[in-house]
């Protein structure tokens, strides 16, 4: 007799949340916790700062309210996006899955592959979002607005022009030199702060302490090693953390305090929605579908603090 298996999985809410976290969150900026995350926004959230200026004055004997506090505001609403995608099962007719599919001309996947295709499709979508998160264009089908889109539009954002040609281990000790330079004094010994880099500029700086920029450090470069003493740990250039945005494009970098960054999504809201759908008792046919439905999307909250070097 056939082995028969259903292999259709539904998961909404905060079921769907554990799947979705996955695709959204596994990504190397969100999962190294180099920005904040709001992971509960159910439609929009308000960014709220509060800056103040002249708040300590000479005491005197009556009340001078002249200094002054400035709320600013910035909206951070999550884009809905969705993956479909549908696949046959023949395409498994390997021989490591056969027993496993039963011995019918009207297969059915194994029930564990439903995971193995989340697996699949989440690692897929964490790499989308990587992207989205720093070089996402909110025109364009399956991404949102990311940073470098958001800071290029403020005026309050502090821009620090691109050298031409890109940056090279030659000129990469300048070019990161110009950043931190512009970074404000208040700013600058944050523990929270960071220069996000591209990944063509972390490696330029890797070489350039390696000893094979032309401002490197001798032959041999740090320790006498070359670029062996770098192990993929961190970085940090006069004191200011660096780290690598895989998702920014290349020669681009961003100095900002992580606790100035946001990330939202709505990982327990019924709007989440993970599906793995065995289509045959549907209408007959050996497809299988993926469904997946979630929200999405960055914001800042005070532009004047960050600086954008592009």
């Amino acid at each position: 007799m056939a082995t028969t298996n259903n292999l259709t999985t539904s998961y909404s809410g905060q079921f769907a949340g554990q799947y979705i976290s996955a695709a959204l969150l596994s990504g190397a900026t969100l999962d190294n916790g180099l920005i904040t995350v709001k992971p509960n926004i159910k439609f929009q959230e308000v960014l709220k700062k509060v800056s103040t200026d002249g708040l300590v004055k000479d005491a005197s004997c009556d009340f001078d309210p002249t200094s002054t506090l400035t709320l600013t505001e910035r909206i951070l609403k999550p884009d809905f996006q969705q993956v479909n995608l549908q696949l046959c099962k023949s395409d498994f007719h390997s021989d490591w899955e056969a027993e496993s599919m039963g011995y019918s001309a009207f297969d059915s996947l194994p029930p564990t592959f439903a995971d193995f295709l989340i697996g699949h499709v989440a690692a897929k979508v964490a790499q989308r979002t990587e992207q989205s998160i720093w070089s996402g264009a909110a025109a364009t089908n399956g991404q949102f607005g990311g940073f470098t889109e958001l800071l290029t539009a403020d005026a309050d954002v502090t821009d620090v022009a691109a050298v031409g040609g890109g940056v090279t281990a030659a000129n990469v000790i300048a070019q990161i030199g110009a950043v931190v330079d512009a970074i404000g004094s208040s700013l600058y010994t944050s523990e929270d702060m960071f220069i996000y880099v591209s990944q063509n500029v972390a490696r330029a700086y890797t070489r350039s302490l390696g000893g094979f920029g032309a401002a490197g450090l001798g032959g041999a470069g740090t320790d006498n090693k070359g670029t062996q003493w770098y192990n993929g740990g961190g970085l940090m250039f006069d004191g200011v953390k660096i780290a690598v945005a895989n998702g920014l494009a290349d020669n681009t970098m961003v100095a900002a305090e992580k606790s100035n960054l946001y990330f939202g999504c709505g990982l327990l809201n019924d709007t989440q929605e993970c599906k793995v759908i065995d289509m045959s008792d549907i209408d007959g046919s050996q497809n299988v579908r993926v469904v997946m439905r979630f929200t999405a999307g960055v914001n800042y909250g005070i532009g004047s603090d960050i600086v954008l070097y592009s």
